[in-house]
């Protein structure tokens, strides 16, 4: 019998939904267990970081790390789980892209922590006491991670070998990826194993080339079901969104916002959008101030355009400075 591949997982900065896909994978993990060991998965198992210390460097065959980082025990993790893993996948949005965390990049540590522990309506704290990385309590020195300014991508902090998209990747995603590993047909290094080509090539909807007049939130819309979301005034990210989730949101109705990351030699996610919504808006037809109205009818830029990419797109964070409202 051939020897079994180990395999390794470490949570990070993320909501942990990366860890529920692994078993979303249903019946399959049983097929997967009969060729693999593995070695490291708190959320499943009681493992402690001193597990992963003690395992020669590179005796790992294949490392998941989902999360973006966000402390200093993070970025320990990333070059622990890089120093003993052979092949490092960064797994889900968090890892691959920085992630919803990565929307802390508007802020640093002094405005998130003067947000969270100061002025907020339900909050006590004359003193201003903050959490701080070694503090005496009894005697005794209590150590927590340094909270860092930046929000990263696993790429980042450490080299990494593959990417598997998504928030969070889908079932039939993740048996595709663990059935290229054990079967030793990986792509190149540096993949991002899904689909190269953008998500509206795989969308089941209508496209018209039909020009836009009209920016709709998802509930100001009559959504017809079966027309282009971005067609009907809906922002969609699917034209420059990496394919291969198979259109899961779209076919619930809802847009895309982007998870999958960019496609193939993508720069700047956002910049891209913006330049695809531009390109049909009905010039013909509005005035240069109502042009001008609809661009600005758009809610939330940021949030929309970087739900997930805002730490490895060209703005990267919004400000160097503190306070909550820069």
């Amino acid at each position: 019998m051939a020897e079994k591949l180990k395999f390794a997982f470490s949570w990070n900065a993320s909501c942990g939904g990366c860890e529920i896909a692994v078993l979303d994978i249903d019946e399959i993990i049983l097929d997967v267990l009969e060729k693999v060991d593995i070695l490291f998965w708190p959320v499943a198992m009681d493992f402690k970081k001193s597990d992963l210390e003690s395992y020669e460097d590179k005796s790992i065959d294949v490392g998941f790390y989902n999360g973006a980082v966000r402390t200093s025990e993070q970025e320990e993790y990333a070059h622990l789980m890089r120093k003993k893993s052979k092949v490092l996948i960064a797994f889900g949005s968090c890892a691959h892209l920085g992630g919803i965390p990565g929307l802390a990049n508007v802020s640093n540590r002094d405005g998130i922590f003067e947000k969270a522990y100061v002025s907020t309506l339900s909050t006590v704290n004359p003193s201003r006491v903050f959490p701080e990385p070694e503090s005496i309590v009894n005697g005794k020195k209590l150590t927590l991670p340094e909270f860092y300014d930046d929000v990263k991508a696993l790429d980042q902090v450490v080299d990494v070998d593959y990417y598997v998209p998504g928030c969070p990747p889908p079932p039939d995603l993740i048996a595709k990826a663990i059935d290229a590993i054990i079967k030793g047909e990986l792509p190149p290094k540096g993949s991002v194993i899904a689909n190269e080509k953008a998500l509206c090539e795989e969308c089941p909807r209508e496209k018209n080339k039909k020009k836009i007049r009209e920016i709709k939130r998802v509930h100001e819309a009559v959504d017809d079901g079966e027309t282009c979301l971005l067609e009907q005034g809906i922002i969609c990210l699917g034209p420059v969104t990496r394919g291969g989730c198979g259109a899961r949101c779209i076919k619930a109705n809802m847009p895309c916002r982007g998870c999958f990351g960019p496609v193939d030699k993508e720069i700047d996610m956002g910049a891209s959008m913006l330049s695809a919504i531009a390109s049909i808006i009905d010039e013909d037809n509005l005035t240069e101030e109502e042009q001008k109205k609809l661009v600005e009818s758009i809610e939330d830029p940021l949030g929309l355009f970087y739900r997930f990419s805002l730490p490895v797109s060209l703005l990267r964070r919004v400000t160097l400075g503190g306070g909550n409202d820069e």
